[in-house]
């Protein structure tokens, strides 16, 4: 079977999940088209512009038995430049959705992300998304946005989204489950998430701040992708852990053994995310052998269960119930206990190929089953 891959906003989550798709399927004929995740509103506005009119032309010509897109794809623009595309069977991947983004304060307010959203669903086959969270709130937000429209609004939009939509994870790696652990006796946690304002900086501070008050010794790795532009959170964790004796690794591992072997040497991985559509670093650090000490929404409880710190509005009510869940962990490695660890095994791509298999052949059939 010949498939074309798009994948609009190659981030490296995106990159991850293709190439690990790619490999899971051996036996189809991939071809794959990216382009490079900068200029976020060009990029996803302008993608099937530069995809239809550009270079890749001849290729999305071709005969193809079938089309996986990330949601960034604005893939009713790109089947309108190229009506070969048209009638190819269409499974699209949503790695997120543009309704439950958090808005940073320099951004320019649009509704046109979320628009191209519900384009894009409306003209898949199949939608397959990362988490029931991801799932539920795209449809709530579109839901809320088609209610704001002046006029000539159809009904039914999002019953359609939802009867072609499925559940599947994006799956971790067979090494991911194979990191040899090397624990401490010292009580080791791990923050390892892109170095944005809605990952929760303000909130890993403050609860840290509070954490060394209680005069334990501990470690924390602050890992993760970096970017020109930082929250200055940062500076103030680097230099409050320093005083405190706790400044383990810090910034970006080139190296994926090295940080895999940060995952290794850790008891907990902390979340302090104010979004997070599956936390695929957080449940690698799992599959790694920490304990998971994430907020208790988003879309962690659909892999932990309702055990996690409880979340709200306010930084420091936030930063207190991370701090007592972090004390409880020290504690019990202090008291020689062993760390309760979620099996998370059904997230590997040797358990999931099939179903990703299933569902993506069925769409290529044309027998994508109303939910």
């Amino acid at each position: 079977m010949k498939v074309l891959l798009l994948s609009a906003y190659d981030a490296d989550s995106h990159k991850r999940w293709r190439r690990g798709l790619v490999a899971a399927i051996p036996d189809w004929q991939w071809t794959v088209l990216s382009l490079p995740p900068r200029y976020f509103s060009w990029r996803v506005r302008g993608n099937s512009l530069s995809w239809g009119r550009g270079d890749a032309l001849s290729i999305l010509r071709q005969p193809w038995d079938l089309i996986v897109a990330t949601s960034m794809t604005d893939l009713s623009s790109l089947r309108g430049l190229v009506p070969e595309l048209a009638r190819v069977p269409t499974a699209v991947y949503f790695h997120e959705n543009q309704f439950d983004y958090p808005r940073s304060e320099d951004a320019v307010p649009s509704v046109e992300p979320q628009l191209l959203n519900i384009y894009t669903a409306l003209s898949g086959d199949l939608l397959l998304f990362n988490s029931e969270y991801n799932r539920n709130t795209l449809l709530q937000g579109a839901e809320a946005l088609l209610q704001k429209l002046p006029d000539h609004v159809p009904a039914g939009i999002c019953r359609e989204i939802a009867d072609k939509s499925r559940v599947l994870p994006v799956p971790l790696e067979r090494d991911a489950f194979m990191v040899p652990p090397d624990k401490p006796a010292r009580p080791t946690f791990i923050w390892n998430h892109r170095w944005e304002y809605d990952k929760g900086p303000d909130i890993l501070l403050a609860a840290v701040r509070r954490f060394g008050r209680q005069q334990i010794p501990f470690t924390l790795h602050v890992v993760g992708q970096q970017f020109r532009r930082q929250p200055s959170e940062f500076a103030h964790i680097r230099k409050l852990l320093d005083k405190l004796g706790a400044l383990g690794a810090w910034g970006y591992r080139q190296s994926l053994g090295e940080y895999r072997q940060l995952l290794g040497q850790s008891h907990a991985v902390i979340s302090t995310a104010r979004h997070d559509f599956q936390g695929l670093a957080v449940l690698e650090a799992v599959a790694a052998g920490c304990q998971p000490l994430v907020p208790d929404n988003l879309a962690y409880p659909e892999w932990f269960g309702r055990r996690g710190w409880r979340f709200s509005d306010d930084v420091e009510s936030c930063a207190a119930n991370l701090s007592s869940a972090m004390l409880r962990c020290a504690k019990g490695i202090e008291a020689g206990e062993v760390a309760p660890v979620p099996d998370i095994s059904d997230f590997s791509w040797d358990q999931m190929r099939v179903q990703y298999h299933t569902l993506l052949s069925e769409c290529a059939s044309g027998q994508v089953k109303s939910t």
